[in-house]
């Protein structure tokens, strides 16, 4: 039977003392990045009143004057943090702006992290007070999600649990709150955000304002995807892909343009984009090659892929 939504599992079986429970989820979990790459996940640690509040927060940003928000838009950064203004990205492939405006929270690293790279510092917001704290707090609880999420997958795979913790904690992760504003005119073959892959290991998405995800299936068929309420929309990206020889999917995806009646609404977005550390190498695992599933991929690393990618979408000159 063809799947018309994204498969739901329980964390809550994951962190329960049930080994039974633990390896259900384990399978589960599994078995859905290997068909669709996408899981809505439930009993998260994202709690419902710092969700509210960070969709409060980001409103009040992108209320702000495009004079003032444009002040947070750095020269330079590549887009790594702080404000990006409307349809400066496209999908790898389109020349198209996707028809939306964004911020970037980006990772506060532990002091004892001994990192081989500096991040660049968050950008400081004058004019909404908590917007920082609040996005910084849900960034937290969101990488602490992805985190019990990977150590499910590494025994799925048949690695030891623990593997990706060294390299997700304090990776080079990204909080992306988006805008995308009501729709005043026919679009020239734009859409809210064209049909890609995401970049990263994984992406953890809390409930959009409004609909218009969408997931290619396996057979070619667009299908919604449409959580619950308290789930996170958890899929993977193409690091984790390349990482596991194709045994995990990075399934290409979409927002689409909303029908004409709701052409007024904006909506807003808010995934969490889960990076490792640049050094990380991405080569194809041992426990993913075989006679059958030959080695895909040459050696790289976590940074030279994400470098390689930035120019790909227009956030980087080469």
């Amino acid at each position: 039977m063809a799947m018309n939504n994204i498969p739901s599992v329980d964390l809550a079986d994951f962190l329960s003392k049930d080994e039974a429970k633990k390896q259900k989820f384990v399978q589960e979990i599994g078995k859905a990045y290997e068909e669709i790459g996408f899981v809505a996940l439930k009993n998260h640690f994202l709690v419902e009143k710092l969700e509210t509040n960070l969709y409060k927060e980001v409103k009040s940003f992108f209320d702000l004057p495009l004079e003032v928000k444009k002040k947070y838009e750095i020269e330079g950064l590549a887009g790594q943090r702080g404000y990006i203004s409307f349809g400066k990205e496209h999908a790898k492939g389109k020349k198209e702006g996707d028809l939306k405006e964004f911020w970037h929270f980006g990772q506060i690293p532990d002091k004892d992290a001994n990192l081989t790279e500096d991040y660049p510092e968050n950008i400081q917001v004058e004019e909404v007070e908590d917007f920082n704290a609040v996005g910084m707090e849900a960034y937290k609880m969101l990488e602490k999600t992805g985190i019990y999420v990977l150590r499910a997958l590494a025994l799925y795979i048949g690695l030891e649990e623990h593997y990706f913790d060294h390299w997700a904690s304090n990776g080079n992760s990204i909080l992306r709150p988006i805008h995308y504003p009501p729709i005043t005119e026919e679009p020239k073959g734009a859409v809210r955000a064209g049909a890609h892959g995401d970049i990263n290991l994984i992406t953890l998405l809390m409930g959009a304002s409004s609909g218009g995800l969408q997931v290619l299936r396996k057979d070619g068929e667009w299908i919604d995807a449409v959580p619950k309420k308290d789930e996170l929309v958890i899929n993977v990206g193409d690091m984790l892909e390349r990482h596991t020889n194709n045994k995990l999917r990075s399934t290409i995806h979409r927002v689409i343009n909303p029908p004409k009646e709701e052409w007024d609404k904006p909506r807003y977005s808010i995934p969490f984009f889960m990076h490792p550390r640049s050094e990380m190498r991405l080569d194809c695992l041992e426990e993913c090659i075989d006679e059958e599933n030959p080695k895909q991929y040459e050696d790289i690393t976590a940074g030279e892929f994400l470098h390689q990618r930035l120019v790909e979408i227009g956030l980087l000159k080469k």
